[in-house]
């Protein structure tokens, strides 16, 4: 890479190791969230929602079950005035939800901030100023003085206004661009602030620590994060809140980590929109958790709907490996994985465990609205016989012989190889009916009899070429009795005879399958199935299906005059 040398760190470790977050092993609790879709969300899409479609949003983050939910900077447009003004108004808010708006510390701003606040049952007032280094040096050119002031003359005129304004506020300090400030001026400029305000027991504040822009590797952000918790002051009335960017594709792991460093509120928005690389996704963040059975106490049951409703309102799409919630997440093509679902789906039936534990899937799909068929198992050139056998079984009721899986997984990835395409269950469906079931050709079952004195004799009628025939046979059961006949009337030679069968339900009507295999004189075996109202014809058919696929493959030369014929 050219420039290599123009990069360097441009975060700031804490003063003191700050490392107690390791000693712990996972989030053992739901975090207060905040959504911010309606507004980093907002910003950041190319054509910002209309106002019909913030309030359509905003029922969505109500039935996913969000508490707190940033509704905008009402200043800073009228677009965003009147969106608050909506929702008060209309009474669309919750009793049990609070808005939060954003401010910066300018009086004009704080002044209509509140304008917009009237009548609001409750809210959190966000006041934020940059801190940081270059936020300092190259664009506000203000000393560390002044950016305190700055932030002090703020929370003054947050309580001023407050009081003058009917309502229950809550107050919260953002020092923007944290991760590019020197942590201790972070610490003392927030301080400055809470000495302002004066939190307690009923009136807490929130502290917020956005990664404005991600800086640095996780383990670093959750050092800042622990410091800032270990030294701020009225540490017990102070909500501790992160805010993450996604710049260095780690916004899940900083928001992870910094909660095991004592953070207690996360905002960020679904499937991590947001400006640049986006916000912290709490779809992701909050499913992480149940996966390691921790109620995130948010509404996920239903991924694919709010997927479909996210995608209508903001024009973005979630791609299809996005964690959870992508088309393709819980798909496995490759045929080991493929085998391994399936037979871990088929132990956790027989074992009924308590513990979701099945191979390659970290949560049961079903537990987000996800399908099993046409979700986890998909098919193309790539798979294998297990998840090809899986496909047949969940979808048909198919249950191929562990021996016939392979046969029939090869024909598959063949047409799908040939195809270059994935297959539809159902395609894979009409390749078995069409290549192994009920199979008449060039012999086509007609019917059978047999009489039984101490061994099974049998007749069995067949058509060849239009004509009808009866070969005879004897056996030590009627199969075996049919096999033989087939065998010495057609000239043909197999051995090694499996037998499998079951019932089979196809929408109403009841039918039993079953499947047979022979080993040619070459060692290759050959498949067919039979499916009929009758146990016995079902096995017939399923042998000559195979008989017809081995004369078939091999060109046997079976068409000939025989003893028993009815022209």
């Amino acid at each position: 890479m050219k420039n290599i040398n123009k990069y360097s760190r441009g975060y700031f470790m804490p003063p003191v190791q700050s490392l107690k977050w390791t000693e712990k092993e996972y989030i053992t609790e739901a975090p207060a969230w905040c959504s911010v879709d309606l507004r980093d969300g907002n910003q950041a899409l190319v054509v910002p929602m209309s106002l019909e479609e913030k309030l359509e949003y905003f029922q969505l983050l109500l039935q996913v079950g969000f508490k707190e939910i940033e509704v905008g900077f009402p200043a800073a447009s009228e677009t965003e005035f009147a969106f608050l003004r909506t929702l008060i108004e209309g009474n669309l808010i919750p009793d049990d939800v609070t808005i939060q708006v954003l401010t910066q510390s300018r009086e004009h701003i704080i002044k209509k901030t509140f304008e917009a606040l009237q009548g609001a049952n409750k809210a959190v007032v966000h006041l934020y100023n940059s801190t940081s280094v270059a936020q300092r040096e190259q664009v506000f050119r203000k000393s560390k003085e002044e950016i305190i002031d700055i932030a002090v003359t703020g929370a003054k005129m947050l309580k001023k206004y407050a009081a003058e304004t009917e309502g229950n506020f809550q107050f919260q300090y953002s020092p923007e661009s944290f991760t590019g400030t020197e942590v201790e001026f972070a610490l003392e400029i927030c301080n400055k602030v809470l000495d302002i305000w004066q939190p307690t027991a009923d009136n807490k504040v929130i502290i917020n620590l956005p990664a404005t822009v991600s800086m640095s590797m996780p383990h670093v952000y959750a050092s800042q994060i622990e410091y800032m918790s270990d030294n701020l002051c009225y540490r017990d009335y102070v909500i501790l809140s992160l805010h993450p960017h996604n710049d260095r594709g780690t916004g899940v792991a900083d928001a992870e980590l910094g909660m095991l460093a004592g953070a207690q509120r996360v905002e960020g928005t679904l499937f991590g929109n947001g400006e640049r690389t986006g916000n912290v996704d709490i779809v992701t963040l909050a499913l992480n958790m149940f996966s390691h059975g921790v109620d995130p106490k948010l509404n996920l049951e239903n991924i694919p709907t709010i997927i479909s409703k996210y995608e209508q309102l903001t024009r973005m799409k979630v791609h299809e490996r996005h964690p959870y919630g992508g088309e393709l997440v819980f798909t496995a093509f490759s045929g080991s994985h493929q085998d391994a679902i399936a037979k871990g789906m088929k132990w956790r039936e027989e074992k009924e465990r308590q513990y979701w534990t099945v191979p390659y899937l970290l949560i049961d799909p079903m537990d987000i609205g996800r399908e099993y068929e046409g979700d986890i198992i998909r098919i193309n050139s790539q798979s294998g016989k297990g998840g090809i056998g899986y496909i047949l079984q969940q979808k048909y009721g198919i249950e191929l012989p562990t021996e016939m899986r392979e046969s029939f997984g090869y024909s598959v990835k063949n047409v799908s190889d040939h195809m270059h395409k994935e297959l539809m269950p159902n395609e894979i469906y009409d390749i078995f009916i069409n290549e192994y079931v009920n199979i008449n050709t060039p012999v086509e079952f007609i019917g059978y009899k047999y009489t039984q004195n101490g061994h099974y004799e049998t007749i069995v009628s067949i058509r060849m070429n239009n004509e009808e025939h009866e070969f005879s046979g004897v056996g030590n059961g009627r199969l075996d009795a049919i096999s033989n006949a087939l065998q010495t009337q057609l000239g043909i030679d197999y051995t090694d005879l499996v037998y499998k069968q079951h019932a089979l339900e196809i929408g109403s009507s009841s039918n039993a399958v079953s499947y047979v295999g022979i080993t040619a004189k070459n060692g290759t075996v050959y498949w067919g199935c039979g499916i009929d109202t009758d146990i016995m014809t079902s096995s017939v058919k399923a042998l000559l299906s195979a008989v017809n696929n081995m004369v078939s493959s091999l060109q046997l030369p079976v068409e000939k005059e025989f003893t028993h014929s009815k022209k």
